[in-house]
């Protein structure tokens, strides 16, 4: 079924100002935040700093045979800027498609349906904020950018790695890190980093946001900030996009 969000119009300015002002005050305060960070604020963090890392890990078949699924009707998942519009700069085409379970804390009810078990695995984790299955198509890279907030670490679970594992790659600052099935990586995404998929077969991942663990005055702080940023149409024009777009593409 077509959709009108694969031509969705340029965002106003107004709104485009908001995002951009917004996105200098969040990265201005990444140094307040690491300052009251309770665990490394390098770009790439070790995996103990998660209890949670193994559980997740065991938990990668079930999650592979959900996103397999999904994965027989690919033209059912949409690409990421279809969804946020404000990616449209690194995501083109339908290369980079993702299907969202958890946006800024808005749980999306229709897509934890679809896949339960790993709905299921991600409400365990605590402090998690976002998740989506991250599917990047053969041949595509995904320019340098960096994450608004250093209130969240980025995990992702490798779900389905190419073979030619050495060319598909995530830069995150200076550092190179290679996904393996069903094991974890975890990084700060307020670095600058990029994607490189240099091979003929998909990479996906889960990818999974989670709060920052800090101090008290940290953690009030990160809160606030991921408050914000949730009532803001950097996350609210998303939740209506993939509703609609749940809409349009429901699923038998």
């Amino acid at each position: 079924m077509n959709t009108t969000l694969s031509n969705a119009p340029q965002a106003p300015l107004w709104r485009r100002l908001l995002i951009r002002s917004g996105k200098h005050f969040l990265r201005w305060s990444g140094h307040f935040q690491a300052k009251h960070s309770m665990v490394a604020t390098t770009p790439v963090l070790p995996n103990d700093t998660f209890d949670w890392v193994p559980r997740l890990e065991a938990a990668w078949p079930e999650i592979r045979q959900e996103l397999d699924h999904l994965l027989e009707h690919p033209e059912d998942i949409p690409a990421f800027h279809q969804i946020s519009p404000d990616q449209k700069r690194i995501s083109k085409g339908d290369n980079w498609k993702t299907f969202g379970f958890y946006v800024y804390g808005q749980r999306v009810d229709e897509n934890c349906a679809v896949c339960p078990k790993t709905a299921a695995v991600l409400d365990t984790l605590p402090g998690m904020r976002s998740a989506m299955f991250s599917i990047l198509k053969p041949r595509y890279r995904i320019d340098p950018h960096k994450g608004p907030t250093k209130a969240v670490i980025r995990a992702h679970l490798g779900l389905r790695v190419p073979q030619d594992w050495e060319n598909v790659w995530i830069r995150v600052d200076d550092q190179i890190l290679h996904w393996r099935e069903g094991k974890v990586v975890l990084f700060d995404d307020s670095y600058e980093h990029e994607v490189h998929n240099d091979t003929d077969e998909l990479r996906a991942v889960l990818f999974i946001d989670i709060e920052r663990p800090s101090d008290r005055l940290g953690t009030a702080f990160n809160r606030l900030i991921l408050k914000l940023i949730q009532i803001s149409p950097y996350v609210r024009q998303p939740l209506r996009n993939m509703a609609k777009w749940n809409q349009d593409h429901a699923r038998k």
